[in-house]
């Protein structure tokens, strides 16, 4: 693991205003990321519950920058001089799930195989391929996250989100905006929950896919491993994984950083990978199938933060 820059920290927690979560000034953001990489936030926000977002974003000076929603880091690449601002992270508070019927509610902060799961046990059928995503119901949510060909816009209902003022909108499917892996909402609203639906199956028919899907993403993709899972868009007819294997890229590696021999389209953290590493090979995959196919690679992986000069220029 890279060694954490010094904390960003300049008197900003002072400013913010009371809330019933907590806050933590300099928290290394390397330990909730699954590259484990990254420097510090300048201030980590986790909020008990909707309304205590709803009242830090209301109450917030208008110079307190909110930089970063996080949930897992499950598709996250902090570089490695931090976060400045205040990064707000939903957590297990946030993540209540409701089965009632052919539905599931869901708080933003639940994980996808936790809500895959209360489907399951309620014989809910339709949301088998959260199953094999990883990360938090609010970012798949936020890139219309699809496994296995189904995407979250499949079984999406309606959603709530506060904008950067707190207040709160209900977002049915036509204000979503749902394309691949993206959603037209603007970014710094933040989701707080979702209402999914699907459609009454037997349990044991839905747990058998569910078993399926885990076992052919353990077989197919580098899950033991610290990894931020797809690394690129699959461009409009084509696969990110055969680009990069025609590149030539696959177990190319930089510093602690490698592609995966398992799933091409996967940069692994061998142990001791900074976030320059990671995101300098991403940047030399793109170069290479860019010159040998012609192909742009657009990065699904989401790079935030700023670089840390000693560890080498990160790509904006």
């Amino acid at each position: 693991m890279a060694q954490m820059t010094k904390p960003l920290t300049g008197g900003l927690i002072e400013r913010l205003p009371k809330v019933r979560g907590h806050y933590e000034a300099g928290f290394d953001l390397s330990k909730i990321t699954w590259f484990r990489v990254g420097g510090p936030a300048e201030v980590m926000f986790r909020p008990a519950d909707a309304d205590d977002l709803a009242g830090f974003l209301s109450r917030r000076s208008v110079d307190v920058p909110v930089s970063l929603v996080v949930g897992v880091g499950s598709n996250l690449l902090i570089r490695d001089g931090g976060v400045p601002g205040v990064v707000i992270r939903l957590g297990r508070e946030m993540g209540a799930i409701v089965a009632k019927g052919t539905d599931i509610r869901a708080g933003a902060g639940a994980m996808d195989i936790h809500v895959a799961r209360a489907a399951m046990d309620a014989g809910i059928e339709g949301l088998e391929f959260l199953n094999g995503i990883p990360g938090t119901i609010g970012g798949a949510l936020r890139m219309n996250a699809g496994a296995y060909g189904t995407e979250l816009k499949d079984i999406f209902v309606e959603a709530e989100a506060l904008d950067r003022n707190g207040t709160k909108h209900r977002l049915r499917a036509e204000d979503m905006g749902f394309s691949y892996r993206s959603c037209a909402i603007a970014a710094d609203w933040i989701f707080t929950s979702v209402h999914l639906r699907g459609q009454k199956g037997r349990r044991e028919d839905i747990e058998r896919r569910m078993v399926h899907i885990q076992s052919e993403r353990e077989t197919t993709q580098p899950v033991r491993f610290a990894t931020g899972g797809s690394t690129f868009k699959n461009p409009a007819g084509a696969s990110a994984w055969e680009l990069i294997e025609q590149a030539g890229c696959r177990g190319m590696r930089r510093g602690g950083a490698v592609v995966s021999e398992k799933h091409c389209n996967f940069l692994i953290n061998t142990g001791d990978a900074s976030a320059a590493d990671l995101e300098g090979l991403g940047e030399e995959v793109r170069r290479r199938v860019a010159e040998v196919t012609g192909v742009e690679l657009e990065w699904e992986i989401r790079r935030v933060g700023v670089a840390d000069p000693a560890l080498g220029k990160e790509t904006p």
